[in-house]
């Protein structure tokens, strides 16, 4: 959860962007589209809470990276392609945001939309290292330091625009860096679930 403390004027980044290889059984998810944008009835967590008596702000996103497949040892042998296997999913249940007013909770929505984004393009970039990394030999835990790399990277960079963007108080520079991370999705759009990379040409010899 993020908290803010409004006198203290205190941020406290803690990150809560998790790599499951499950969701939660019972929950209510969204899962990420470009044309699905959250809203503050999607935070249906019990401890969310508008109240101008707060004197404190704080979001969890509710925002996770789910990969699971199952398959027998010979199709994971010749399975390239786990695009459909990577998903970025928020748990409405879970999610939360507090908030003395409107106006910090629309702030702290923007917040909660960035993180999504985000994830969506590291669930990205993770779908295309695991298409350019997958060999017919690879163990079935091939997968782990790739994520545990993008993890650290996305970890990094989340907490630095949270930072810059005083938990969505500037919203210039939240807006810029959010912008950044639409052109990064599009980029890579030969990664999104539903997507068939292209296979590589091969070089013709002469």
């Amino acid at each position: 959860m993020f908290v803010v403390d409004l006198k203290m004027r205190i941020l406290l980044f803690i990150i809560f962007l998790t790599f499951c290889g499950n969701i939660c059984c019972g929950q209510s998810t969204i899962e990420w589209s470009s044309d699905r944008n959250l809203r503050l009835s999607d935070f249906e967590s019990e401890t969310s809470e508008i109240n101008k008596e707060l004197n404190t702000y704080a979001i969890y996103s509710g925002v996770q990276m789910d990969f699971l497949f199952q398959m027998s040892n010979y199709e994971f042998m010749f399975t390239k392609n786990f695009n459909s296997k990577v998903r970025t999913v928020f748990n409405k249940n879970s999610a939360s945001i507090i908030a003395p007013d409107s106006i910090i909770a629309n702030q702290l929505l923007m917040v909660g939309q960035y993180d999504f984004d985000l994830a969506e393009l590291y669930s990205r970039k993770f779908r295309k290292e695991l298409y350019e990394q997958k060999g017919t030999f690879s163990n079935v835990s091939f997968f782990k330091p790739i994520y545990e790399k993008l993890q650290a990277e996305m970890s990094q960079v989340n907490a630095q625009v949270f930072k810059d963007s005083e938990l969505g108080k500037n919203s210039e520079i939240l807006e810029k860096e959010h912008q950044k991370v639409r052109e990064e999705i599009e980029l890579l759009s030969d990664f999104c679930k539903e997507c068939k990379p292209p296979k590589k040409k091969k070089n013709k010899s002469k």
